[in-house]
């Protein structure tokens, strides 16, 4: 599966540049909770968003689109951080902290704010929005590159999981695959979404369950520590380029988006 962030970002920047309707915004989030809300983090962020603080009453989805339209947002981008790679955080702060810990954010560049959901109960997944004061440059990441990538990382992987013989007397393993790609989330996109991002983006999900299926085989074949370790450093690469090309897809379709309004003022 994809992450919310990417379907509020592809989403969001699809209506405010008028290629989707403000209520395919809000069934696209539904994939990820049958209810949103939306509070800011600090007074700058309340004040520009006319957005509740957190700990008190919470925003509605179409508040906060509507909040957008009215700063002249024109798109947002993903962030997927990790330790050791922090790229659009703009260092330290409560922003970095929070997306960070959960692994994901939308950034408004142009505006200097971030959004950071977090699943708070089931069916409910809250909104934050930070000031940023300072954003990181933000690399641009072409999709070609991210495509390539994800072939080199499962060359490599492959090569180092068969010589750990991380796949032996594992019965059933297509069959399970297969079960995890039908469990997972099927986030839908808006129409003009570009071809090659849809690939990609189908094409890390499809990794992304193979890596689930590894990481959850403990031991999976490494008869010892030390095979368990390197298994962990064979799969990193993977996990890398997953994280990439999904970094990549959603924010090339966010550029196609913007583009297709600068053309058609």
């Amino acid at each position: 599966m994809c992450r919310p962030s990417a379907t509020l970002a592809v989403w969001s920047s699809a209506w405010l540049n008028g290629a989707a309707a403000s209520d395919d915004v809000l069934d696209a989030l539904q994939v990820w909770g049958e209810a949103h809300d939306f509070v800011a983090a600090d007074a700058a962020a309340a004040e520009a968003f006319d957005l509740p603080l957190a700990f008190n009453r919470a925003a509605t989805p179409v508040q906060l689109l509507l909040a957008l339209r009215a700063q002249g947002a024109k798109s947002m981008q993903l962030l997927l951080p990790v330790p050791g790679d922090v790229r659009g955080l703009g260092g330290g702060g409560p922003f970095t902290e929070a997306a960070l810990r959960i692994g994901e954010a939308v950034l408004l560049p142009d505006l200097g704010y971030g959004v950071v959901p977090e699943a708070i109960a089931e069916g409910l997944m809250r909104w934050t929005v930070y000031s940023v004061p300072m954003p990181g440059v933000l690399e641009y990441r072409p999709l070609g590159e991210a495509e390539h990538g994800l072939t080199d990382a499962i060359r490599a992987s492959a090569g180092a999981l068969q010589s750990l013989d991380v796949a032996s007397e594992r019965p059933g393993v297509r069959a399970e695959l297969s079960a995890r790609l039908r469990a997972a989330t099927d986030a839908p996109w808006p129409a003009g979404m570009p071809s090659r991002a849809l690939r990609v983006l189908q094409r890390s999900q499809e990794i992304a369950a193979i890596l689930a299926i590894a990481e959850a085989d403990d031991p999976g074949g490494a008869l010892s520590s030390s095979a368990a370790l390197r298994r962990a450093e064979a799969l990193r690469p993977l996990t890398e380029a997953v994280r990439n090309a999904r970094y990549a897809a959603i924010n090339e379709a966010v550029r196609v988006f913007a583009e297709q309004a600068d053309r058609h003022p």
